[in-house]
């Protein structure tokens, strides 16, 4: 007997409590998150042009929706708990399957809860009151080299916990948070909108105007898109958490298509009330250009209503991104390639327990060793884009194998869509490698070391009694 199906019925199971509007508010809330209010600076200094970062966004924005669509078709054939890993084991074997949880779980989630609360600290750190985040709260030398905790390291940790216990006492709680601020969310982007567009000083001309200090040319454009795609990172968390959704075979491609498509409208309408307001070089030398273009239509008040809803926008993105993350080293565990306690489901919660906790301790790990913003997301989105790629050539894989498998929806433009989100995800990954070689060539080392680590779990599966 197959040791994924192997006693299922004497172990609890994932509740399929999310409904489609859960499901919704999981793309939506955890696409829009720190992305739009802070890589705008990111994107500005990599291009110097307000009409090549807006076509940024455009382009990021399409190749999001059309591995939406992608995904779409995925999430509704294999409604399971996992997602990604469930395609990728499907398609290509368990090794590669592991390969991809073992990156999720070891290099791309951690790296992403770290990049939202050390974005959410850079936003409280506007507030006087929080000023001394940057300051030291402990500090010990160690091997000659100083090991400093400061307090806005502790305020991202405090986060970081507190919505991990969140989705450890029940996923239905976890879906009703996410709901309900993510409607908060979608009303804050709206405002910044009208309030821009509102500003007397406001300009078209901005849009053509440059910032002379952008690294420019292909490279520059290929920077940009990357903060783009940051900013639209999340629509695929979605299929992770599908084991835990009622009517997957509709309420995913539902919510995946009408999620990206709204978050990319919101985005370009944020990006031109910004754009309205501010010329290219203040956006460059800004930290936070939404929160800064506010400012100059209803004053530092009005910025730091601003701020304030931007904070909590960005507890939403963190709760979709732990919800989904721990669904991927769960199922790797069930199917005997990972240790056994990362399978098991909380009797009265019934949600993922222990892959919850270990996740939490990875990303505090790494909130710990410290890094900029910056750093935290370049490493993520080299981990995940990487499977992005290899995961949604799997489609093809389904459709060439398994030609008269149930499709409760095919992708629209099928095989050209696919196929370009595939080539230029492929395109990104190689920019991203050789734009930043060391770190790449970390990541990639940090992929393979799970070679091993998937022959010792194998050798244990083969020889557990069946």
């Amino acid at each position: 007997m197959d040791i994924r199906a192997k006693d299922s019925h004497l172990r609890p199971e994932l509740a399929r409590d999310l409904g489609l509007s859960h499901a919704g508010a999981v793309v939506v809330g955890t696409i829009i998150g720190s992305g739009i209010f802070l890589v705008p600076t990111e994107m500005m200094q990599a291009v110097g042009s307000a009409r090549v970062v807006y076509l940024a966004w455009v382009v990021g924005g399409l190749l999001s929706f059309f591995g939406a669509l992608t995904y779409a078709e995925l999430g509704a054939m294999k409604p399971q708990a996992g997602g990604e890993y469930v395609y990728v084991r499907d398609a290509y074997g368990p090794l590669t399957g592991f390969l991809y949880a073992w990156t999720w779980f070891l290099i791309a989630k951690p790296a992403s809860i770290a990049t939202i609360t050390t974005g959410l600290v850079r936003i409280l750190e506007t507030f006087p009151v929080f000023s001394f985040f940057s300051h030291a709260c402990f500090s010990y030398d160690w091997i000659s080299h100083p090991f400093t905790v400061n307090y806005g390291q502790l305020v991202a940790i405090g986060a970081t916990v507190l919505v991990s216990w969140l989705n450890y006492i029940g996923v239905r709680r976890a879906g009703e948070f996410q709901f309900l601020f993510t409607l908060l969310k979608v009303a804050i982007i709206l405002g910044i909108v009208a309030v821009g567009f509102s500003y007397s000083g406001g300009t078209w001309a901005n849009f053509a105007t440059e910032f002379t200090g952008a690294k420019g040319g292909v490279a520059g454009f290929f920077a940009a898109l990357v903060a783009a795609l940051w900013a639209y990172d999340g629509w695929n968390d979605l299929n992770m958490v599908a084991g835990e959704i009622r009517n997957p075979q509709r309420n995913v491609p539902l919510s995946l298509i009408w999620g990206v498509a709204t978050v990319g409208a919101l985005y370009i309408l944020v990006n031109a009330a910004v754009q309205y307001v501010l010329p290219a070089a203040v956006v460059a030398g800004s930290e936070r250009p939404a929160s800064d273009a506010v400012a100059l239509v209803l004053g530092r008040a009005g910025a730091s209503l601003v701020s304030a809803g931007m904070a909590v926008s960005m507890l939403v993105t963190l709760n979709g991104t732990i919800m989904s993350g721990a669904r991927v080293p769960f199922a790797m565990a069930r199917d005997g390639y990972f240790f056994k306690a990362i399978a098991e489901v909380h009797p009265r919660f019934r949600t993922p327990w222990a892959a919850i906790v270990v996740q939490c301790g990875l990303a505090i790990a790494l909130l710990l060793l410290g890094g900029s913003f910056r750093q935290f997301f370049s490493l993520a989105i080299f981990a995940e884009w990487m499977f992005y790629m290899i995961a949604g050539s799997t489609l093809f894989v389904f459709r060439r194998r398994e030609p008269h498998a149930e499709r409760p929806y095919r992708v629209w433009g099928y095989p050209v869509v696919p196929a370009v989100f595939v080539l230029v995800s492929a395109a990104l990954l190689y920019y991203t490698f050789t734009d930043n070689l060391k770190s790449s060539a970390g990541g990639c080392l940090a992929i393979l070391a799970g070679v091993p680590v998937f022959y010792f779990f194998a050798r244990r599966r083969a020889i557990r009694p069946k």
